[in-house]
């Protein structure tokens, strides 16, 4: 088996073992960073078979959200050897069926657009059998990505720019696209309201996230190709994204292509990839109406740990006027969302959230903010089921409503039309 060189730094501190969220669940050292670095070494040693039971029972239960990273003095490169690893186990035991059914939707648009089409018309029933004991988890899940209802939305919507080569090409992404597409809209908005234009890329894809962080290699690496190619027809433009997810897979693409003919493209992909808040904090952003809101920001992992943004998101939140900006007790940790582990680890994953949702329904917030749908979802979900009136809501969802209070778009023009 491969060596996992990304593992050599790592000098068992334990700096990693309180921003483990399942660690901090269950107390068990192999439920840590530090832990499952022995296993996947001894695993690629060959001193533990790759079909052993308990070292895959530890290993699945890692969310991968990376939160050990930043606090790692030895610069230990954690994320990368979980997706290594778990290629590798993928070779002697079968993939969640969850897992593989989940990564085969997203990347087949045939299949894939009527799928969330179904998923977007269940969404008003879905909040009618959210407390019920069968098919509940799923119906909060479906219920949670449903429109911020606080929002009231313009009646006409943007343009993408016509211009060859626009500010900023919008990377629609799937479940983007699929259950929050008012987050894209939203997005565009706020943009152009700020002096950015955005365009559009035809033939764009799935980024791959959910492929790479279950260890279907093949899948990724199809992937990543296919939106290298499709955003080359744009190439001076900056690609914005306002998935947390995507924006960490498409800014790992070099790493992922590190091996083949496109790295080097794929390192001029990666350096046009931002954000959306970024985008947005750097060119100010204008300021709109007041919203007298209490929000709670909760950063994604893959924004906060694997991108390493932290400011962009409040900057963007504390141009609104009237707004007032918190963070509870354990935003930084994950909400066990993870892609597909709420699904594969429904206990882990209830018991990761359980932690999150304490502190932020004691906050007495109006909204939580959050830049990433799973989150959102997850989230959204939870306090659902705790029949809080709390909200959830993206940051640029946020900024649009008070844009639209100001009448911001008023000169708007649909990009349908």
């Amino acid at each position: 088996m491969k060596r996992l060189s990304q593992l050599d730094p790592c000098v068992h501190c334990g700096f990693c073992l309180q921003a483990c969220p399942t660690y901090l669940i269950t107390g068990d050292e192999a439920d840590s960073p530090r832990g499952r670095i022995v296993l996947m070494q001894s695993i690629a040693r060959g001193s533990i078979p790759p079909d052993d039971h308990a070292a895959i029972s530890h290993l699945d239960t890692c969310l991968g959200c990376r939160g050990c990273e930043p606090v790692c003095p030895s610069g230990v490169r954690y994320g990368e050897a979980l997706e290594e690893i778990r290629v590798e186990l993928n070779k002697v035991r079968p993939a969640s069926w969850v897992a593989r059914l989940a990564s085969w939707v997203l990347a087949e648009e045939k299949v894939r657009r009527p799928v969330l089409a179904l998923a977007r018309l269940m969404r008003p029933g879905s909040k009618l059998l959210a407390n019920v004991n069968v098919g509940g988890s799923l119906a909060r899940m479906l219920a949670a990505s449903a429109p911020w209802e606080m929002q009231s939305r313009p009646a006409r919507k943007l343009r993408y720019s016509s211009t060859t080569d626009p500010d900023a090409c919008l990377f629609v992404g799937c479940v983007m696209e699929g259950l929050f597409s008012h987050v894209n809209l939203a997005t565009m908005r706020t943009l152009t309201a700020n002096g950015i234009s955005v365009g559009f890329v035809e033939r764009q894809s799935c980024c791959g996230a959910l492929h790479a962080h279950n260890g279907f290699l093949d899948g990724a690496l199809r992937l990543a190709r296919r939106n290298i190619r499709a955003f080359s027809a744009s190439p001076r433009s900056a690609i914005v994204v306002n998935s947390a997810g995507c924006g960490a897979m498409l800014k790992g693409y070099p790493n992922l292509l590190r091996n083949t003919p496109l790295h080097s493209e794929a390192s001029a992909f990666a350096d046009r990839v931002k954000d959306v808040t970024e985008l947005l904090a750097d060119c100010g952003p204008a300021s709109g109406a007041p919203l007298a809101l209490k929000v709670a920001y909760d950063p994604p992992c893959h924004l906060l740990h694997a991108q390493q943004i932290s400011d962009a998101p409040l900057r963007v939140m504390r141009a609104i006027p009237g707004l007032e900006l918190t963070m509870c007790d354990g935003a930084e940790l994950c909400c066990g969302s993870a892609g597909t582990y709420s699904l594969t680890q429904p206990k882990m994953a209830e018991a990761v959230l359980n932690r999150k949702l304490e502190p932020i329904l004691e906050s007495g917030v109006d909204v939580v903010a959050s830049g990433n749908p799973g989150c959102i979802i997850q989230i959204g979900a939870g306090l659902r089921k705790n029949a809080s009136t709390v909200g959830v809501a993206h940051p640029v969802e946020l900024l649009d409503s008070s844009y639209q209070r100001a009448g911001l778009y008023q000169t708007a023009t649909s990009h349908n039309d």
